[in-house]
């Protein structure tokens, strides 16, 4: 009887190597798989990259209170239309 003992120990050895062996196959297998799923799979396209805000272009700072002035000789005649339009733009264009 030892040898039979002995016969199955070896054998559930075998078949225990056997079984892990077939594990690690069944592992890089699935990776192996997984691998090629990925590479066949179509990329995904880059995202969109928004494009810079260009900053508004600095005019000359307006002179409020000259325009004020104007706006006061005007209302009190002693400018033109005229000449009150071409004075703010003057001071419009800096």
């Amino acid at each position: 009887m030892p040898r039979m003992l002995r016969r199955a120990a070896v054998l559930g050895a075998t078949a225990h190597v056997a079984a892990k062996r077939g594990e690690a196959r069944g592992a890089e297998a699935a990776q192996e798989q997984a691998a090629q799923e990925q590479a066949a799979a179509p990329e995904a396209p880059p995202a969109p990259v928004a494009a810079p805000v260009e900053a508004p272009v600095a005019s000359a700072p307006v002179d409020y209170a000259q325009l004020t002035k104007l706006k006061e000789l005007l209302d009190a005649g002693i400018l033109t239309q005229q000449e009150f339009d071409a004075e703010k733009a003057k001071v419009l264009a800096g």
